[in-house]
């Protein structure tokens, strides 16, 4: 291989060029040259591509400062360093617990005598006190026939009270904190350190006691007056939520099918109103409230499309003023029954009239904003016809347990806002993604959504008390209202059903 010119030549050839005494010959060389050298370079490079080897290829073993002294070390160029002892981070002993206690409490077995009991042992417990976390020391006392003393407000044997997991619960599945973000709330309010394991643990544990609750709900939703249901696709399947005057049940992680439906809300035994989009799902139902919310959005977005369109224009105002008088007649407490059914054959007829043009033409398929004109023509005289768009103008008021009454609603809005959080959170992967997940996030938003129709206040105190309460009288305010209603909970349990969980789970 030729030599490189040095940079002396190169400097020398710049100057003869410059002053005209450059040799062609010399120049044609020194091209050559250089293009022979260059040919050989790639060959080379080729040659070592093929060989997998390469001056960048990757290094397999650590480069860090670290791996370096242990290389040096290995090499008898370092002396080994002394490793410090590792601090423990075992479980505290129960000893050491009581020691950081702020106070000791104790804890007789009920209905007897203090002065026949003795001092069994002594249990630590935190609990929430004027908002921040305080670690009790119970001594718990043993009678003569070996009752012992009950703490009030603890799960079993936890160490944690009921309202801390009852937070917890809230805070993580309906509110949709992240268990990361929980632990750092908890420890800054409250002054309560909590690891993400025992976050979990809690929750299941609070599942497992409230599925004979869930499966209350679920039968009060069945013996309803009025039910919004609406769905939406989810990190496994889909979520659905029914939303009751007794009950609010949402599953997570189901299918979106009519076999799913007819578990929870049977079409064919179902004797109240069911309020829903159009979906096909809920076709078969004997009384029903399709939503104008969804109906008019259709509309609107028509003249959004095409502004010009003085039909659509038209349309759109008119199919709005309906619904207005519509609602106008459901809150008049003048009329009778017999006069609100005589006020919506008029509100059918002016539908007729919108909408019969479109519906008697029959005509086919067409493109673009015109064929949505046409199928939402042909929708809301197919609804009309059923009699399922002024259900909610005759219905009567519904009463809930905690005393409100609400008048029957025309749109699905409730439910969509329920589920609007699990949209946002399956967007943005916060889900749960395993079925025994789903399974405990099904129990505990039911639970605590449908507390909100029993209590008149829905609080953190107010939950923890109810509960409570579940626990002295040895029913819940759900099972309270099934023998009311002379009503038994299914012998198969539905959420087995719905979200079978297997065993080695």
């Amino acid at each position: 291989m030729e030599p490189t010119p040095s940079i002396n030549e190169v400097e020398k050839l710049k100057q003869d060029a410059r002053e005209g005494r450059i040799d062609t010959d010399r120049l044609v060389d020194l091209i050559v040259t250089l293009q022979r050298q260059l040919q050989a370079a790639l060959l080379r490079i080729e040659e070592l591509d093929k060989q997998g080897g390469s001056s960048t290829a990757k290094v397999e073993q650590s480069y860090s400062m670290k791996a370096e002294e242990k290389r040096q070390e290995a090499r008898g160029k370092k002396k080994k360093r002394k490793k410090k002892p590792k601090a423990k981070h075992g479980r505290i002993s129960t000893k050491d617990k009581i020691k950081l206690a702020e106070r000791t409490e104790p804890v007789f077995p009920e209905g007897v005598p203090h002065n026949e009991c003795k001092l069994s042992h002594t249990r630590v417990v935190w609990r929430l006190e004027n908002g921040r976390a305080i670690l009790i020391a119970y001594q718990i006392y043993r009678g003569p026939k070996n009752q012992y003393g009950k703490i009030s407000g603890v799960l079993g044997r936890s160490e944690f009270g009921l309202e801390i997991v009852i937070e917890l619960a809230h805070l993580v599945h309906v509110v949709g904190v992240s268990f990361d973000k929980v632990c750092v709330l908890l420890n800054f309010f409250q002054k309560l350190k909590l690891q993400k394991s025992q976050v979990d643990a809690l929750l299941y544990r609070l599942s497992r006691l409230w599925q004979h609750e869930f499966e209350a709900l679920c039968t009060l939703l069945a013996n309803s007056a009025v039910v919004h249901a609406d769905e939406t696709s989810w990190s496994l399947n889909s979520v659905w939520a029914f939303l009751s005057e007794q009950a609010r049940v949402l599953l997570f992680g189901v299918p979106k099918d009519g076999d799913t439906l007819k578990m929870i809300l049977d079409p064919a035994t179902f004797a109240g109103i069911v309020i829903s989009d159009d979906a096909a799902v809920y076709a078969n139902f004997s009384a029903a409230q399709k939503c104008w919310a969804h109906l008019l959005r259709k509309a609107i977005k028509l003249t959004l499309e095409d502004p010009d369109n003085l039909e659509y224009r038209q349309f759109t105002d008119l199919l709005l003023e309906i619904y207005r008088e519509a609602c106008r007649v459901q809150r008049d407490g003048r009329l009778s029954d017999a006069g609100r059914a005589e006020k919506v054959a008029a509100l059918d007829d002016e539908l007729l009239e919108l909408c019969g043009p479109m519906w008697v033409a029959e005509l086919p398929p067409l493109e673009g904003p015109e064929d949505d004109f046409r199928l939402l023509a042909n929708e809301v005289m197919r609804l009309m016809l059923a009699k399922q768009l002024f259900t909610f103008v005759t219905a009567k008021p519904v009463t809930q347990p905690n005393g409100e009454t609400k008048p029957v609603a025309g749109t699905n809005n409730e439910a969509e806002r329920t589920l609007r959080g699990s949209a946002t959170a399956r967007d943005t992967g916060r889900t749960n993604k395993t079925l025994r997940g789903a399974r405990r996030q099904t129990i505990l938003v039911s639970v605590l959504e449908s507390l909100r129709l029993y209590l008149p206040e829905f609080t953190l105190t107010s939950v923890v008390a109810e509960i409570k309460r579940w626990w002295q009288c040895g029913q819940s305010c759900f099972t309270t209202l099934l023998k009311q209603q002379q009503l038994q909970v299914s012998e198969k349990p539905v959420l087995d059903a719905l979200l079978p969980v297997p065993n080695s789970s």
